[in-house]
C-alpha cells in the first residue's frame, strides 16, 4: 500500500475573483492600445515638420492595425485565464460590471466600451446585441471625466490678418513659415468676402489641436463677425526648402464636409478626450453623424458603434420597410436600404453572376484592402457587421424572398426576426448612371468631369477600379463622384496596360472574338470608350478633359511614378479654395 498522501485540488476560483482578474486584463490591453494610438498620433507633428511623408503614411497604416492586434493578444490572455469557463455568460456579465467601474475615469471611456464589445463579440456569436455582456448603450448618462486641456482657443480684439497670424503661429512658431504676412492678407480677403454681412470685428474660435493627414496639416474652427458665423479650416502644406505655407482657406460647411468625408483616410489628432472633440466638430458640421466624425479622427470601431446606435434609434422612430437599393443589380453583392436612412446594406451573394469568378474570401480581401489603403477621397468607407438581428416585418416581402434565395448562406429566419450573418454598411450615394440620366445639362457635365477625375485620383493612389462603369460610381450630396463597387478592385501596379494589337489579315479584322492572347491582368484602355455610357453633352466634355484615360501611356506613366516611390498628393479641397502663389 502506498504511503503517498493525496494532495487536495486547489479551490475553484470564484466568479467575482475571475471577473476581477479578467477585467483588469481587458483594462490593461485597452490602456496599451490607447498609449500606442496616441504615440502614433503625436508623431504626426514631427513627421509634418520633417516632411517625412513615407513615415507619415507608415504611421497611418500602423495605427489601423493596432486595434485588432491588441484584441488578438487579449483574447488569448483571457481564454487562458478562464479556461473551460471562457464562454460562461454569467462570468462575462460580472466582467463587464467590474470593467465599467475601471474605465469610469478614463477620458476615452466610450472608446473603452467599444473595445470591450469587440472582445465579447469574439467570444460569443451574439445574434443582435446583448446588453448584459455588451455596452449597447453607454453606461454613462454624461461624460464621467473632463479633459484637463482647453479644447478651444479664442482670438479677438484686433484686425483679421493679425488674428489669423496669431492662430497660425500658435500652431507652428513663426520661424517655420514661408511668407506668412502675404498669406494672411490673402486669407483675410477670402474670409471677408465670405462673411461680409454687417459691420463689426472678426473673431476666431479654433480647436487647439492640429489635424494631420497625408502631407497636410489643418487648423479647424469658426470665424465670426457680429451675429454671423462660418466654419473655418486653414489648410497647411510644408516644403522642406521654403517652409510651411497656408495653401487654402475653407469657409463653408460644404467644404469642411468634404475635408471630413467618409471617403477619406483618417486624421491623426493628438487629443485627450475624443468625446469633446467630436461634439465640437459636430457644431461646425451639424449634418455629419457622430459615427462619421469618430471615424474621421481614427476611432473607426467606435464609429461603427455610433452608427449602430443611430441605426437602432432610427428604426424606433420609423416604420418604413427595407427595400432593394436603387441602381443596377450587382453580380456579386445584393444591396438593400431603408429609404429614410442614409446607408445601404451590402451582402455577398452565395453564387456570383457570370462572368464573375472571384470567391467570397477574395471579395472580403478587397474590402479589407480598401480599409487599409489611403482612401484619397474616392473610396466609400465600409463598416463590416456580423450577426445583425432585424424584425422580419421591417422587410419588403419581395426583398426578403430574394435575400433568402440569393444570400441563403448569410440570411436566415428565426421566428419574427431576420438574422444576417455578415454585411457591409456604407453611406448611400446616388448611382452615377442614374444621376447622369435624371439631372440637368450643367450638372451632368460637372458629374462627367468628376467621374474622370475620380478615376485619375484612384489611379494616383494605386487603385484600379476594375469595372469602371458609371453604375459602380456614385454622387455624394456634395457633388463628388466616388467609387463603391470593390468586386474587381486591385492595385494599379498589378495591371498590364496594353495597346490594342492591330489586325494584319482580313480574318483577324473580321473575327468576332479577340484573335490575340489576353492574360488575366491585361487592360486595354482604348476600349474604355465603348462602355462608359456618358450621355451628351457630358461625353464631349469628358473626352476633352480626360481623353488621356484611353491612352495606355497615361496609365503606364502613373505606374512608373508609383514604382519609383512617389507619393501622390490629392488635395481634399477644390482648386478654387487655394490661395494664389
Amino acid at each position: 500500500m502506498s504511503n503517498r498522501q493525496q494532495v487536495p485540488s486547489p479551490p475553484a476560483i470564484t466568479d467575482s475573483r475571475l471577473a476581477a482578474l479578467c477585467s483588469e486584463q481587458v483594462q490593461l490591453a485597452f490602456l496599451d492600445y490607447q498609449r500606442s494610438f496616441h504615440a502614433i498620433s503625436e508623431r504626426a507633428r514631427q513627421r509634418f515638420l520633417d516632411c517625412d511623408w513615407p513615415g507619415a503614411y507608415a504611421d497611418a497604416a500602423e495605427r489601423l492595425h493596432l486595434y485588432s492586434g491588441r484584441l488578438d493578444a487579449l483574447t488569448d490572455t483571457v481564454q487562458a485565464l478562464m479556461g473551460e469557463r471562457f464562454a460562461e455568460r454569467r462570468v462575462w456579465m460580472a466582467i463587464k460590471a467590474v470593467y465599467s467601474s475601471l474605465i469610469s475615469q478614463n477620458p476615452e471611456w466610450e472608446i473603452a466600451e467599444s473595445f470591450f464589445n469587440s472582445l465579447t463579440r469574439r467570444v460569443f456569436d451574439t445574434e443582435g446585441v446583448d446588453q448584459s455582456i455588451e455596452f449597447v448603450d453607454t453606461d454613462f448618462d454624461a461624460p464621467p471625466t473632463a479633459s484637463t486641456t482647453d479644447l478651444l482657443r479664442s482670438y479677438s480684439g484686433t484686425n483679421l490678418p493679425d488674428l489669423l497670424r496669431d492662430a497660425l503661429t500658435d500652431a507652428f512658431a513663426e520661424g517655420f513659415w514661408d511668407n506668412i504676412e502675404g498669406q494672411v492678407e490673402q486669407a483675410s480677403q477670402r474670409i471677408t468676402s465670405a462673411l461680409s454681412e454687417g459691420p463689426g470685428e472678426f473673431s476666431l474660435e479654433m480647436i487647439s489641436t492640429i489635424f494631420f493627414r497625408g502631407r497636410g496639416a489643418y487648423l479647424v474652427g469658426r470665424v465670426s463677425r457680429a451675429e454671423h458665423h462660418l466654419p473655418l479650416a486653414l489648410c497647411l502644406r510644408h516644403d522642406s526648402e521654403s517652409g510651411i505655407r497656408l495653401d487654402a482657406v475653407l469657409v463653408a460647411e460644404l467644404d469642411l464636409s468634404i475635408l471630413f468625408s467618409y471617403t477619406r483616410a483618417y486624421f491623426r489628432v493628438a487629443v485627450e478626450c475624443p468625446y469633446e472633440l467630436v461634439r465640437q466638430l459636430q457644431t461646425l458640421l451639424p449634418r455629419k453623424p457622430l459615427g462619421d466624425l469618430y471615424n474621421a479622427i481614427g476611432y473607426h470601431r467606435h464609429g461603427k458603434t455610433e452608427l449602430y446606435r443611430d441605426f437602432v434609434a432610427h428604426m424606433r422612430r420609423s416604420d418604413q420597410r427595407f427595400v432593394t437599393a436603387e441602381g443596377a443589380r450587382g453580380m456579386v453583392m445584393l444591396v438593400f436600404t431603408l429609404p429614410s436612412y442614409d446607408v445601404v446594406f451590402k451582402l455577398i451573394k452565395d453564387h456570383f453572376d457570370y462572368p464573375k469568378e472571384a470567391s467570397r474570401q477574395e471579395v472580403k480581401q478587397r474590402y479589407r484592402l480598401v480599409f487599409e489603403h489611403d482612401r484619397a477621397g474616392r473610396l466609400v468607407e465600409a463598416h463590416e457587421f456580423e450577426h445583425l438581428r432585424i424584425p422580419r416585418d421591417r422587410f419588403d416581402d419581395e426583398l426578403l424572398e430574394v435575400l433568402l434565395r440569393v444570400t441563403a448562406e448569410t440570411v436566415r429566419l428565426e421566428g419574427k426576426y431576420v438574422l444576417i450573418a455578415h454585411a457591409y454598411v456604407e453611406r448611400r450615394v446616388r448611382p452615377l448612371n442614374l444621376y447622369l440620366a435624371e439631372t440637368d445639362e450643367a450638372a451632368s457635365v460637372a458629374a462627367a468631369l468628376e467621374y474622370g477625375q475620380a478615376i485619375k485620383d484612384l489611379a494616383a493612389s494605386n487603385i484600379f477600379a476594375g469595372d469602371i462603369f458609371t453604375k459602380n460610381f456614385g454622387v455624394t450630396r456634395t457633388g463628388r463622384v466616388v467609387f463603391y463597387d470593390y468586386d474587381e478592385l486591385c492595385f494599379l501596379t498589378d495591371c498590364n496596360f496594353r495597346n490594342m494589337p492591330q489586325p494584319t489579315t482580313v480574318e483577324q479584322e473580321m473575327a468576332a472574338e479577340p484573335w490575340y492572347s489576353v492574360r488575366e491582368n491585361d487592360i486595354f484602355p482604348e476600349e474604355f470608350a465603348k462602355f462608359l455610357g456618358i450621355p451628351e453633352p457630358g461625353w464631349t466634355a469628358f473626352q476633352k478633359e480626360h481623353g488621356d484615360l484611353f491612352d495606355p501611356d497615361f496609365w503606364r506613366g502613373i505606374q512608373a511614378k508609383l514604382r519609383a516611390g512617389e507619393i501622390p498628393e490629392l488635395l481634399p479641397y477644390k482648386a478654387s479654395s487655394r490661395l494664389p502663389g
